[in-house]
């Protein structure tokens, strides 16, 4: 039935091809079966992890394996969507600020503590 009015209406298909084979699916809402029930965790996990220093903070790797080690039996893409979320949920409570620096003349300086050797024909100077 569609190759008869196709080969009616338009000959050479560009009409009904192009929106009879498209499919589009948006998930309105992430399911989280295996991860539901360790949130708790995860999220306390997430917690000390970012209290941390910088360089003693565990990758989400790290975080994953030992969640695996408290009995969580789910995949490392759940637990790495989940910390990206969570990250950018508590990122979102300060922002960035671009504070303008205007001063009047004379009240803000600027110094170059360096220190140069000139040599000037065959002496040195320390300047």
């Amino acid at each position: 039935m569609v190759f008869e009015i196709e080969t009616k209406y338009a000959p050479d298909g560009s009409v009904f091809r192009t929106g009879m084979t498209e499919f589009t699916y948006t998930r309105t809402v992430q399911l989280r079966p295996k991860l539901g029930a360790w949130l708790g965790e995860i999220n306390r996990l997430l917690e000390v992890n970012v209290a941390r220093a910088s360089r003693e903070r565990q990758s989400l790797t790290q975080v994953y394996d030992e969640l695996s080690g408290l009995g969580y039996e789910g995949g490392y893409d759940a637990v790495r969507r989940y910390a990206s979320n969570w990250a950018r949920n508590q990122s979102s409570g300060t922002s960035a600020a671009f504070v303008p620096l205007s001063f009047a003349p004379g009240e803000a300086y600027q110094f170059d503590w360096s220190h140069e050797v000139v040599v000037i024909s065959p002496q040195s100077s320390a300047q």
